[in-house]
């Protein structure tokens, strides 16, 4: 049977998918270039801090979990080259615990409870939203300053009410969650660059 005349065939439409979101992949990279100072500034804290004896913690919701415990075994294990390991955690990772902060008091507080917990002066808290309207992030954030812990905030789209918390922002624009995300991810890949090509080997 032959398809309708003027019909636009399915690969078609695959293709002209693919070619947009490469493009919109493109336009939110290209925007990447106005974070290279706060970048630059967030791989001094990280550096200052595993150098002297804080640690790195990170927190997000979702795929921002899944890229926080992504970073965070990066510095424990290693980026690239062989070295000592480094004080990172990841606080969306212990299940039972963010299940029982969340029941006995609330989900709000699944991060800033650790963050009370484990933080201290002279560490540095890196909280993710691909929103920037996550409370829970906010809540971690303002507790870990609080705390006298660098606060890092790897934002998405305008910020949202995250924006001006942390002392250090970062923000992808865009309206695209995927795209902003591995524009995310890219940033944070550079951070353990950043940070491991000035981390001591022993």
């Amino acid at each position: 049977m032959s398809s309708t005349a003027g019909s636009t065939h399915p690969g078609e439409k695959q293709s002209a998918h693919f070619r947009g979101s490469l493009d919109a992949a493109r336009e939110t990279f290209a925007a990447l270039d106005a974070l290279e100072v706060p970048l630059l500034r967030a791989a001094d804290a990280v550096v200052a801090a595993l150098t002297s004896g804080g640690k790195l913690m990170l927190c997000g919701n979702g795929g921002s979990a899944s890229d926080a415990a992504h970073i965070a075994a990066e510095f424990v294990c290693r980026f690239v080259g062989d070295r000592r390991p480094y004080p990172a955690m990841a606080l969306g990772v212990d299940g039972g615990l963010l299940t029982a902060i969340g029941n006995d008091y609330d989900f709000v507080d699944a991060f800033s409870r650790q963050v009370h917990g484990f933080g201290q002066k002279g560490d540095v808290f890196i909280g993710i939203s691909s929103s920037g309207k996550s409370r829970n992030i906010l809540a971690a954030i303002e507790e870990a300053r609080r705390r006298g812990m660098v606060t890092i905030a790897l934002l998405g789209r305008d910020g949202g009410f995250t924006k001006g918390a942390a002392d250090i922002e970062l923000i992808v624009t865009g309206p695209d969650t995927a795209r902003i995300q591995e524009a995310q991810k890219f940033l944070l890949h550079v951070l353990c660059e950043l940070a491991e090509e000035r981390l001591p080997r022993e």
